[in-house]
């Protein structure tokens, strides 16, 4: 397959992969390692510039949200009167847990987690707890409705994502589910915070490849990998948020035990 086919495969998968519940990061390893990608062509960096890419289709979605809360910016000491100003907060909360464990375990994850076999494990792990979280929670409350504590704990499911196969948003909507909110409100406030801790994952890989720089091939398919992963990633929000209204997670927890079992046994072989 030709190199720009496979930056915009890859792209895709991104792109539908990063707000639905199923793992990118996962997806992306485990397309690497079935069609036999170049990863080093389409390493890391490749993965978080298609993350760029999925930053700027949520962005454009949200995009009234974004623009009242960046209004809101000047009352952030009066976040008990403004509802956004006090969304602020909540996010900003939220995402202190996910840039302490970057911090602290990136290089870890990187070096010994970005594997097919802790994908398949991880998404086993992960659609347990999707069925337990739409039998537990109660799903009557609006985001609201958080408390900082609640958010925190929201931020600390986020960490716990950056082990490729646990997804971020699956991980993240899951808990808001148990703590008993709606799941579109769960889903908007999961999609919000999904901007800093993207902007996190992409500040922590520009240094590398400013260093390294692009040439004029590796440019072109990272500007195809960013440009697919933009334009399916905003279907997939769009549709995302329109299915949670009506439908549980058990579909998505149903297809990562599917995914993880057969890469187990592509392993195996």
């Amino acid at each position: 397959m030709p190199a720009t086919l496979q930056a915009a495969f890859l792209g895709l998968v991104q792109g539908a992969t990063e707000f639905l519940p199923v793992s990118s990061s996962a997806h992306l390893i485990l397309a690497r390692a079935f069609f036999g990608f170049d990863a080093d062509r389409f390493g890391l960096s490749f993965d978080v510039a298609c993350h760029v890419g999925t930053l700027v289709a949520v962005l454009i979605y949200f995009r009234r949200d974004v623009m009242e809360m960046v209004a809101a910016i000047p009352r952030l000491f009066d976040a008990g009167r403004d509802a956004n100003a006090r969304l602020i907060w909540l996010l900003a909360i939220a995402t202190v847990p996910a840039v302490a464990a970057g911090l602290l375990f990136k290089h870890e994850i990187e070096e010994s987690a970005r594997t097919p076999l802790v994908a398949a494990i991880m998404l086993a792990a992960g659609s347990l707890l999707f069925f337990v979280a739409e039998r537990r929670g109660a799903k009557t409350r609006s985001d609201g409705t958080l408390t900082m504590p609640e958010a925190l704990w929201i931020g600390c499911a986020q960490a716990v994502a950056l082990v490729p196969g646990v997804s971020r948003s699956g991980v993240t909507i899951s808990v808001a589910l148990l703590m008993g909110l709606r799941r579109p409100d769960a889903a908007r406030f999961i999609f919000l915070l999904a901007i800093p801790a993207i902007l996190g994952a992409a500040g922590s890989e520009a240094p590398k490849l400013l260093k390294a720089g692009l040439d004029g091939d590796m440019a072109q398919l990272f500007a195809i990998g960013v440009i697919t992963s933009a334009v399916v990633g905003y279907i997939a929000v769009a549709y995302f948020i329109r299915y949670l209204a009506k439908h549980s997670l058990d579909v998505f927890a149903w297809y990562r035990l599917a995914l993880a079992v057969a890469t187990l046994l592509w392993l195996a072989r």
